[in-house]
């Protein structure tokens, strides 16, 4: 097989996992049509206890909105980890208490902090109860939220906001080939470690190296972005061709003002597998929308709630279409402009990065 061939068919790959740019609103996975029959309005507000990892989203703006939309009394009650996992138990304590009618939890390590992994359940640290649906996961079976099997948790379901992984690296390697992926991950993000176990894994049967570097960890192992940008050199001195940006949360505060930036300035593109980091200034990423992501999830508390069904009989799902993004401006600058029929598919930036 030549090379041309080969790209040609990795490029075909990309375009059938990617499918067409979405727009929120349209996006009929998420946000029933008008015409759906809807079940009865409750007769008191739903009661939602939600846990953020690092603050307000657009998911939490999508969660919220879907809600108003379909005019269902909720009641919300918000609290955030602020990336403390010693606060778990209060807020744990605070649901036995309060005894709300679902669980809204974000990220892996929310996720795990509330209901443990699915073989390691303790009932006097984790909630086993109330029905929990979570959001913003990469991998749930590798995270051990649900049997390695993949089949249901009692009282457990939720939404998956990464593309495959093996979609993404086909994404790259159509852009741009590669004999080598760098990727920058914090080791007590359990989110990033089975991302990156999942590359390695690909990268053995597809025949490309894995270079990890991961943040320092201070000596209360909290992470540190001291030598943040150093890791990135060493990253591209070790031959890295892409550096591959995870759905990290500590590496997305630092994304937009050093990780990406460092990477400009040694001629490293990289690769976002989340909307945040293509905001941040990515080259290029396959995402999905926060805020379609936050409306998919309301969507699952409804099934759960007003259509009385058991929460393990929702299914876990990723949505339907991830957009395919190229920032043209960081393209220009690296001297690396996406090949010609990635116009057909993708969506082109030609803004700033956001302001995080």
């Amino acid at each position: 097989m030549d090379k041309l061939t080969s790209r040609r068919q990795l490029m075909a790959a990309a375009m059938a996992a990617l499918g067409a740019s979405v727009s929120p609103a349209v996006l009929a996975q998420a946000v029933p049509p008008a015409a759906a029959k809807r079940p009865a309005a409750p007769t008191r507000p739903l009661r939602i206890y939600a846990i953020t990892f690092r603050g307000m989203t657009d998911v939490e703006k999508g969660f919220e909105e879907y809600f108003a939309s379909r005019k269902i009394p909720v009641q919300i009650t918000w609290r955030d980890l602020n990336r403390d996992a010693t606060r778990m138990p209060a807020f744990i304590d605070e649901i036995r208490s309060s005894k709300p009618d679902v669980i809204y939890t974000w990220g892996t390590s929310v996720t795990l902090g509330v209901l443990g992994a699915y073989d390691a359940v303790d009932p006097a640290r984790h909630i086993t109860d109330i029905p929990v649906v979570f959001t913003l996961v990469a991998s749930p079976t590798l995270a051990k939220i649900i049997p390695e099997t993949g089949g249901p948790r009692k009282g457990v379901t939720g939404v998956i906001h990464v593309a495959p992984v093996a979609a993404q690296i086909q994404a790259m390697a159509a852009y741009r080939p590669f004999q080598k992926l760098g990727v920058l991950y914090t080791p007590t993000e359990r989110n990033s470690v089975v991302v990156l176990d999942e590359i390695r894994k690909i990268g053995r049967e597809r025949s490309f190296d894995t270079i990890s570097r991961t943040f320092r960890l201070d000596a209360q192992r909290k992470v540190t972005a001291e030598g943040a940008a150093d890791l990135v050199r060493e990253l591209k001195e070790a031959g890295a061709q892409w550096l591959y940006l995870p759905p990290d949360s500590f590496l997305g505060t630092l994304a937009q003002d050093v990780i990406i930036p460092t990477a400009m300035e040694v001629g490293l593109p990289t690769f976002a597998s989340t909307e945040q980091l293509m905001q941040a200034g990515a080259l290029s990423g396959l995402v999905s929308r926060y805020h379609s992501v936050g409306q998919f999830t309301a969507h699952k508390v409804e099934q759960i709630l007003l259509n009385k069904q058991a929460a393990e009989t929702v299914p876990i799902e990723t949505l339907k279409r991830f957009s395919y993004q190229i920032r043209i401006s960081v393209a220009e600058k690296l001297k690396l402009p996406p090949p010609l029929p990635m116009f057909n598919y993708a969506e082109i930036l030609n803004d700033a990065p956001i302001a995080q």
